[in-house]
């Protein structure tokens, strides 16, 4: 009695415990999933740095504006900036210089670029999707089989209650001298083997929800456990609404990968136009403002000279004339940092033509590597468009079949639980032995397990055929 009372203690605080403890649904699971799953982190910051790339491309299409300014020191023989003149002085120049270039023509090759960039961001949003998507079917998938270790858990439950229950009776029976005593053996070594299989499904139940733990980035360590709806009320589409053509065409415009491949296609015709646009003569235009100064210029004095009169000097030889020369005034004053720098003021602008002659045939080359890209990407693309009716089509006949396994185990368990009635009945009234009725048990066991998982498979099989029409995984 003590065991008995201590076993049913510890039962009902376990109980207790998973109750108290918050349940997850498949919606918690799959977002918790997305919002710290680190491939979906690293694929977002991919993305962000494509649209980065995208960005700054789209910016280089406007004319680019650079400040410079440069301080040097010249020794030995060299030209002074400010006069053109060779000198032997120590120089100190300080100059400044702003400047503007624009790319005026160049076969639309950067236009393409930028749109191709674009593509790729859009392409690289798209991959995370994808991501998103993958993770959220996979983490489906293992929540239906957690919800089926769980129902094989609730199934053998019951089948170890039956035994208990047969047991007790026969125990009874065996006392009253109305059945010999191996019949209580049997039960004994059937109640043992069934109690195995709880055991064992029950195992299974904690795998599974340690599976997924380990897909959400959970530690193995926390309390987990699942919300378990009756799956014959989890919403399921009209199969007519889920035929794999139509599926396919749904999934063609919807799927991450689909919508990844068709940009990354698009991306790589633009960059081998840019490519072919390489190939041809390129105009740019620039303007250029500039000043200077230096140290000889600010240390030398100017002179201004103003005239004053003339004074007589001499006379022409052999006659009286006089020769005059003229009188100035000479003011002296240094010439200092900020006139220079008004004073040698220069602006410019001009045109270039860009004509690629020779240059290894690195531009032609690279055309036809980007002209390849582009063909590599549409086997790519055909390929996965394949690949994804082919699983559309597995997926619908894989649910047919499951359906139908599901209707057959069904009319299986009926028949199975009136086959086990009825070796109960029999038992009762001792006209069954203890092996017969075993049998017809485990029979009834049986077809109620093939019955969940054939339930469960087609399901799932639904759900896939739902998530690739594009309504995601619900349930």
């Amino acid at each position: 009695m003590f065991k008995t009372a201590l076993t049913t203690f510890v039962a009902l605080l376990f109980v207790s415990f998973i109750s108290a403890q918050e349940k997850w649904d498949l919606l918690k699971c799959v977002q918790y999933a997305l919002d710290n799953n680190i491939s979906i982190k690293q694929q977002d910051i991919q993305a962000q740095i494509a649209s980065l790339t995208y960005k700054q491309s789209n910016l280089s299409k406007y004319p680019n504006l650079n400040l410079n300014s440069g301080l040097d020191l010249s020794t030995g023989r060299s030209i002074d900036r400010t006069t053109n003149q060779f000198t032997t002085e120590s120089i100190f120049n300080n100059r400044f210089s702003l400047q503007s270039n624009v790319d005026v023509f160049n076969w639309f090759s950067k236009r393409n670029t930028i749109a191709g960039n674009k593509l790729e961001a859009l392409a690289a949003t798209a991959a995370v999707d994808k991501l998103k998507n993958d993770i959220a079917l996979n983490i489906a998938a293992t929540y239906l089989q957690a919800l089926l270790a769980k129902e094989q858990v609730n199934a053998s439950r019951i089948l170890v209650g039956q035994t208990v229950a047969q047991l007790e009776t026969t125990r009874k029976l065996v006392a009253a001298g109305s059945l010999p005593e191996l019949n209580q053996l049997q039960l004994e070594a059937q109640l043992a083997t069934d109690s195995v299989t709880l055991i064992t499904a029950m195992g299974t139940e904690t795998q599974s929800l340690l599976l997924i733990k380990a897909l959400l980035n959970l530690d193995a360590g926390v309390a987990f456990d699942i919300v378990t709806p009756p799956i014959d009320k989890v919403p399921i589409d009209p199969i007519a609404e889920l035929q794999p053509e139509v599926v396919y065409q749904l999934a063609i415009a919807n799927m991450p990968q689909q919508r990844l491949n068709n940009f990354r296609l698009q991306a790589a015709e633009k960059f081998a136009d840019a490519a072919k646009g390489a190939l041809y003569p390129s105009i740019g235009a620039g303007i250029g403002l500039g000043t200077n100064y230096s140290n000889l210029k600010s240390n030398s004095k100017l002179l201004s000279t103003t005239p004053i009169g003339t004074t007589e000097i001499a006379f022409v030889q052999g006659s009286n004339t006089p020769v005059y020369v003229n009188n100035y005034a000479r003011t002296f004053y240094a010439n200092p940092y900020f006139t220079q720098i008004s004073d040698n003021f220069n602006n410019g602008i001009g045109i270039n033509i860009s004509v690629p002659i020779f240059n290894g045939n690195s531009a032609r080359i690279n055309w036809q590597k980007q002209k390849l890209t582009v063909k590599s990407l549409t086997l790519q693309q055909d390929l996965d468009n394949m690949t994804l009716k082919q699983n559309i089509y597995t997926a619908y006949t894989d649910a047919m079949t499951a359906l139908q396994k599901f209707n057959a185990n069904t009319k299986a368990v009926e028949a199975a639980q009136k086959a086990y009635d009825f070796s109960q009945k029999r038992y009762d009234a001792e006209l069954l032995n203890t092996i017969d009725l075993i049998i017809s048990q485990n029979n009834l066991f049986t077809a109620r397990i093939n019955q969940l998982s054939a339930q469960y498979d087609y399901v799932f099989k639904m759900k896939v055929l739902e998530f690739y029409k594009g309504q995601g995984i619900k349930l």
